[in-house]
């Protein structure tokens, strides 16, 4: 018996048309080339792309080819990185999904890898259900970690360890590529001030306690590109269990769509 494959790159058209029979789910992994501090590697899109294929084999789905690059346009100050411009971003994901809807693959999940890049990917998805008629999911999987399993891996500290530059993903990194990884350059993120007051992110600033949006760039927050992470807080072993949960999520959707009709929202499971 030949090889079931669940990588669609490694597929023949022909043995990805025999597949059709079964109305499979197709995963469509989105990351992103971004600095993520300066112990651990700007391909973070090298994540989703295991992460998928890690979840399509739990779930008998296929993994479609990883886009490595998002919309992340607060990291261009940081030389090596690559963003696309929100319509590039826009037209990339429309070209993907229509790609498989022009042929009557509409079991499609959305796995997004970089948290930018999901209010483009709504907007988007939006769209296409209004003109084809199909509601793709879309899985923002950072965002998948529920506070019990933070609290499991980080106790008291699971509040300092999260954050760009930190956890989830230098964990994951430390699990999945640890050749890869620079311990020696390892340290917590020290923010700066925009105009005198604390920054929260690229996105604002505080002022008497309450949020001022303000758009900002990353090395305006922090010169290592750290946004509110503590590195020293990573641990491979907390990256196996982050993978552990992510696939197993996800396999665990991708069997519940997997029965449901994406042209029509309102009924449950067949």
């Amino acid at each position: 018996m030949p090889l079931r494959k669940h990588a669609l790159k490694d597929m023949t058209f022909v043995e990805f048309r025999e597949r059709l029979a079964e109305r499979p789910v197709i995963l469509l992994p989105f990351g992103s080339q971004e600095e993520q501090g300066p112990h651990a590697p700007m391909g973070d899109f090298m994540l989703t792309e295991r992460l998928s294929l890690l979840a399509a084999e739990a779930a008998d789905a296929i993994a479609a080819p990883t886009v490595p690059f998002g919309y992340a346009d607060f990291f261009r100050t940081v030389p090596g990185g690559i963003q696309l411009r929100p319509e590039t971003f826009s037209a990339v994901l429309e070209d993907t999904v229509t790609a498989f809807l022009d042929h009557g693959v509409e079991h499609l999940v959305v796995f997004n890898g970089h948290s930018s890049n999901a209010p483009l990917i709504d907007q988007t998805l939006r769209r296409l259900r209004r003109e084809r008629g199909v509601a793709v999911a879309a899985l923002n999987i950072w965002r998948l970690i529920p506070p019990e399993l933070w609290r499991e891996l980080h106790g008291d500290k699971a509040g300092q360890a999260r954050g760009h530059g930190g956890d989830p993903l230098t964990s994951v990194y430390l699990h999945l590529f640890p050749e890869l990884m620079r311990p020696d350059l390892v340290r917590p993120a020290t923010p700066s001030q925009a105009f005198g007051l604390p920054t929260d992110g690229v996105a604002a600033v505080s002022f008497e306690g309450l949020p001022v949006q303000m758009p900002l760039d990353v090395t305006e927050v922090n010169p290592d590109g750290m946004l509110g992470g503590d590195p020293t807080l990573a641990d491979a072993a907390i990256g196996a269990r982050v993978v552990e949960h992510i696939t197993g999520f996800t396999a665990r959707f991708v069997a519940h769509f997997r029965r449901c009709d994406p042209r029509r929202v309102e009924t449950a499971p067949a």
